[in-house]
């Protein structure tokens, strides 16, 4: 899937999918597919949790959006951890799916923020850097969660 970003062998994350990458994601091995998506969002794939079902993908969505990252991150974390993985995380530009998994990562895992930046970074998303408040939101879970 090109536009994936595998931060962990558990989880990648994504912006939207299409129905052919949801197919492709279950040749690819993934088990299970977290959309963060609201449905009002420009591009939402309506029938997604169809086409992931049909395609034999575990597929949760909860709707998230930088206003209510904290209300809901707690909800996300403990579906990732109840889900098969692999599993692909996504939304609309990955970025909330990074920083969703990034706190999975340091705060199930025992990692630091910094850690799990450094790892987010060689994997090649970099997008959370140039987004203060999503950056502060992580930071701020992982104080508080760890």
């Amino acid at each position: 899937m090109n536009n994936a970003i595998n931060l962990s062998p558990e989880f990648a994350i994504a912006g939207q999918v299409s129905s052919e990458q949801l197919q492709t994601a279950k040749q690819q091995g993934y088990q299970s597919v977290v959309n963060l998506r609201a449905p009002g969002e420009e591009g939402f794939l309506h029938d997604e949790q169809t086409q992931a079902e049909s395609a034999g993908l575990n597929y949760v969505n909860i709707p998230v959006s930088p206003n209510t990252l904290n209300e809901t991150a707690d909800q996300v974390l403990t579906q990732l951890d109840e889900l098969d993985k692999p599993i692909l995380v996504h939304c609309g530009s990955a970025l909330r799916a990074g920083v969703m998994v990034l706190a999975y990562l340091a705060t199930r895992q025992g990692k630091s923020t910094e850690t799990v930046l450094e790892q987010a970074r060689q994997a090649g998303f970099t997008a959370i850097d140039n987004k203060p408040p999503m950056k502060q939101f992580l930071e701020t879970y992982i104080a508080d969660h760890s």
